[in-house]
């Protein structure tokens, strides 16, 4: 075989078959596999990847392209990942109230922009900045716990992001 090849190669070939494997919270398996395993279907459409989650949470990504299969890991990362103070999100504003509006910040998690937080300055009604089914930047300013459930607290840092 040496005298075919005299040393493996220092990377694998891009048409060779990869497994890669993650480790996430068990809690978080839900956020992979969607409503009825929408989620993971589509990604598994999308990316031509074959995607097995163990219930311990180790997750299973086999590809024959790596860019899909990296592309695969950043977005069950992103799906899984907690929110955190300081994080800057593109979200979609869901619901508008007297008091501010709601931002989705990625599937399942809703967070508030109070009014005082929509912009700079005094902000007399909240529609003047955001409407329901706007796309919205906004950075995490508060993450808490409250009876049970967590609460998150958000500013508008862009009213029209480019996504």
């Amino acid at each position: 075989m040496l005298e075919v090849l005299p040393e493996p190669r220092a990377e694998l070939s891009e048409y060779a078959p990869r497994i890669f494997t993650i480790q996430i919270n068990p809690d978080k398996i839900g956020a992979i596999i969607g409503k009825g395993g929408e989620t993971i279907r589509g990604m598994v459409e999308e990316f031509d990847v074959s995607i097995d989650v163990e219930e311990d949470g180790m997750v299973f990504i086999a590809s024959t392209d790596g860019a899909s299969a990296e592309a695969v890991i950043k977005r069950i990362t992103d799906l899984t990942k907690d929110v955190e103070k300081g994080d800057v999100i593109v979200g979609k504003v869901v619901k508008v109230t007297d008091f501010g509006a709601f931002v989705e910040l990625k599937r399942g998690v809703d967070g508030l922009a109070h009014i005082s937080n929509l912009a700079e300055g005094r902000v007399n009604k909240v529609e003047d900045v955001v409407t329901r089914g706007q796309m919205v930047r906004v950075e995490v300013i508060e993450v808490r716990e409250d009876r049970g459930k967590q609460r998150i607290g958000l500013k508008v840092v862009d009213p029209n992001p480019e996504v």
